[in-house]
């Protein structure tokens, strides 16, 4: 097992994953109201003919606020490597640096997704190549006078030493069931000698499950019996506390919410967040 080093601690800060599932003036209004809340981040899914595609969604995002705006996460399988790191900078330029590239090996069912689409089947072992060659060709075009923020989805050993290798921001895919000890096993053991940011995707909130978060099929009871940390309360003052918890204990400091929890937990965000 890795030890973990001893690192100073990050600031909070939160994003918002804000898929487009109503008509347009209605999530152009949404966006406008995360802008003074005290959210950093606006984050648009990969999910091919769910919704419009996350680059141009994030390109009107970024007009509409001055927020971060980044995907989580592009499914490296679906994406030609260089037409990903050439899209990727152009956003970076078009919102002066404010995109954040968010990259995974892709989703549940992915598979399914690439017959669909006629695109071959990358061996699992093999798909974490495909993350380093978007990130490579994504520097390449960066060049010495722009850095895109890279954040990395990872699952297995191949994408977690990638991520420990090349990422600014890594996200574990985990079970939703996972225990709060598994996942904090899961942390230690992540080789973190750079002291990149520890993101952690929470897609239920009380009751609630977010839409492109988790599956509409998600047992929140189970969820919430592990004591996951796929789960936070709906009472505002229990969720900051067990935002504080999770921070100083595991050290996660960029917390991922849906948009439709947003509006109630703002006032805990601008507050964790020093806004």
């Amino acid at each position: 097992m890795t030890a973990a080093p001893t690192h100073e601690a990050r600031p909070l800060r939160f994003g918002v994953l804000a898929p487009i599932t109503t008509d347009l003036p209605t999530w152009r209004d949404q966006l406008r109201k995360l802008a003074d809340s005290g959210y950093s981040t606006i984050l648009m899914p990969d999910v091919p003919q769910w919704q419009p595609a996350p680059g141009p969604a994030l390109a009107v995002a970024a007009t509409i606020t001055n927020l971060r705006v980044g995907t989580w996460v592009y499914a490296s399988p679906v994406r030609p490597a260089w037409s990903t790191a050439w899209e990727a900078h152009s956003l970076s330029v078009l919102t002066d640096g404010r995109f954040e590239m968010g990259i995974g090996t892709g989703r549940p069912g992915i598979v399914d997704q690439l017959r669909e689409l006629g695109l071959p089947d990358i061996p699992a072992g093999e798909r974490s190549a495909q993350v380093r060659d978007v990130v490579t060709a994504l520097r390449e075009l960066d060049g010495s006078d722009l850095r895109t923020p890279v954040a990395m989805a990872v699952a297995g050993p191949k994408a977690q030493a990638l991520a420990s290798e090349l990422a600014d921001t890594v996200t574990f895919v985990m079970p939703q069931t996972e225990t709060r000890a598994e996942t904090m096993q899961r942390v230690r053991q992540f080789d973190n000698r750079r002291n990149v940011e520890l993101a952690l995707h929470v897609p239920v909130i009380g009751d609630s499950v977010a839409p492109f978060m988790a599956g509409p099929d998600t047992d929140t009871d189970a969820v919430r019996a592990a004591d996951s940390l796929a789960y936070l309360p709906s009472d505002p003052s229990a969720a900051a506390e067990e935002i504080k918890r999770r921070h100083e204990e595991i050290g996660f400091s960029y917390f991922v919410l849906g948009a439709d929890v947003a509006g109630a937990l703002a006032p805990v965000v601008a507050d964790l967040a020093g806004r």
